[in-house]
């Protein structure tokens, strides 16, 4: 039989986390063969907080995934957000020892690890280096260095940090669930490739995601990407001022947020009431939905302004920066009503709800497209870009099946798989020549896969 490119993505996420597992069809889009979704409960702010019960949530989406899609996941690439994480712009060159000789993979790598050695905060780690522009002795934008000549090769870089303790923890959660960890990607930039079109990359656009405990965002101009930001407040803060300002629990507010909620308080007449059960005999509560549609607004607007203030940052009022494009909204928090309304009013720039179908077979199921699951969806895309083998037919490994990743045998199977999957990789590297988009990767998941070995 041929091998199949079986892709995994596994969104860790403040309120869900899902598995996803997919593959690309003969006309190239991408066919879900299976997803699996948990509630999440050891994460909060896009951090892990509680790692036995992250293990526990992350084991059942990966089994709800095996089961419907008859695939055993070996390994995944795993979404990375959370309030740690920032990013800075920097600049590095180096000099080529032969002019003459033709620029190649080689050389950007070498630019590449250089910055990777930049000293960072402490408990810092670089999680992304993605070259921008290039400078080929002094002629600038340059997008493609490779085949042209030249002394000295600089590059604008967008590095993205993170702190090396939470990275490490999703690390451990994944080794500790008995899978292995493939590639790590930032959450934004995975929303991204799932929703936003090459055009749109290309005119300048700012993809917000909106989490459950974080709002991401990734500014793109030119096609390239020059701003990522990860705010600290997401659906659930608008949650909890339902939770507070009615005075119910949070199953009941997250519901009429979900049912009823608003963003646009002028949608809701006055004489609007929906009746709540009260707990245990006690009095139903009557809520206005005007009231509720103005607690959320208060939120939505709060967090949008933070956005906003990072767009500005950016420099979207220089002439040469301008979004042409806009904003596209994605994550749970999108699916809020009147929402796209008024962050066209605070910003008043173009915008859009962002649905992942743009890369998805035409037959997939209706509720894998919602904007709920964009970052799955790009994990899934990335996971078919490291062309790894993500999972098995179960077929293959019937004995395996009846055992829920006992944690005796988990210490084998962390070992095992990994050195293949590295020599695999290392071995396509080769022989097709493709080395400076994952070489980096490869490196910085098996630090963290010695860390955690070195760990146990």
């Amino acid at each position: 039989m041929e091998k199949e490119n079986i892709a995994v993505g596994l969104d860790i996420g403040t309120t869900k986390i899902v598995a996803m597992i997919g593959k690309k069809n003969e006309y190239g889009k991408l066919e879900i063969l299976g997803v699996g979704k948990s509630k999440s409960l050891g994460v909060a702010r896009g951090v892990v907080n509680n790692i036995t019960q992250t293990i526990q949530s992350i084991q059942q989406a990966v089994l709800e995934a095996e089961n419907k899609s008859g695939y055993k996941i070996k390994d995944v690439v795993v979404g990375i957000a959370g309030q740690h994480i920032r990013s800075i712009q920097h600049s590095d060159y180096i000099i080529r020892k032969n002019a003459e000789e033709v620029i190649g993979g080689y050389d950007i790598q070498l630019l590449i690890d250089q910055v990777n050695k930049l000293a960072m905060l402490p408990g810092e780690e670089i999680i992304h280096v993605l070259p921008q522009e290039f400078k080929i002795d002094g002629q600038s934008e340059i997008k493609e260095p490779i085949g042209m000549y030249g002394g000295r090769l600089e590059s604008s870089f967008h590095v993205v940090v993170g702190q090396a303790s939470s990275i490490r923890n999703v690390g451990r959660c994944i080794q500790s669930s008995g899978i292995e960890l493939s590639g790590l990607t930032l959450e934004p930039l995975a929303s991204a490739d799932a929703v936003l079109s090459q055009e749109e990359k290309e005119a300048g656009v700012a993809l917000i995601d909106i989490g459950g405990g974080t709002t991401d965002l990734a500014i793109f101009k030119d096609g390239i990407i020059r701003h990522t930001a990860v705010i600290p407040f997401g659906g659930n803060v608008i949650t909890d001022d339902i939770k507070e300002g009615c005075s119910i629990i949070e199953k009941q507010a997250e519901l009429l947020k979900v049912k009823f909620g608003s963003a646009w308080p002028g949608e809701n007449k006055d004489n609007e009431i929906v009746s709540i059960p009260g707990l245990r005999g006690r009095e139903p509560k009557e809520i206005s939905l005007k009231n509720l549609s103005k607690i959320i607004h208060a939120r939505v607007v709060e967090i949008i302004e933070q956005v906003f203030n990072e767009i500005k940052d950016y420099g979207h009022e220089d002439p040469r920066k301008k979004l042409i494009a806009g904003i596209v909204l994605t994550g749970g928090g999108a699916q809020l009503n009147h929402i796209k309304q008024l962050v066209e009013y605070i910003t008043g720039m173009d915008t859009r709800i962002g649905y992942p179908n743009e890369h998805l077979a035409g037959d997939s199921d209706e509720e894998i497209s919602s904007p709920l699951y964009a970052t799955a969806v790009g994990l899934v895309i990335n996971s078919i870009e490291n062309k790894t083998q993500s999972a098995i037919k179960i077929d293959a490994v019937v004995p395996e099946k009846t055992s829920v990743k006992p944690p005796v045998y988990q210490k084998q199977e962390i070992e095992e798989p990994r050195n293949e999957i590295v020599e695999e990789e290392v071995i396509k590297e080769e022989s097709t020549g493709k080395r400076i988009q994952r070489s980096f990767f490869d490196r910085y998941v098996d630090k963290i896969k010695d860390f955690l070995d070195n760990a146990e």
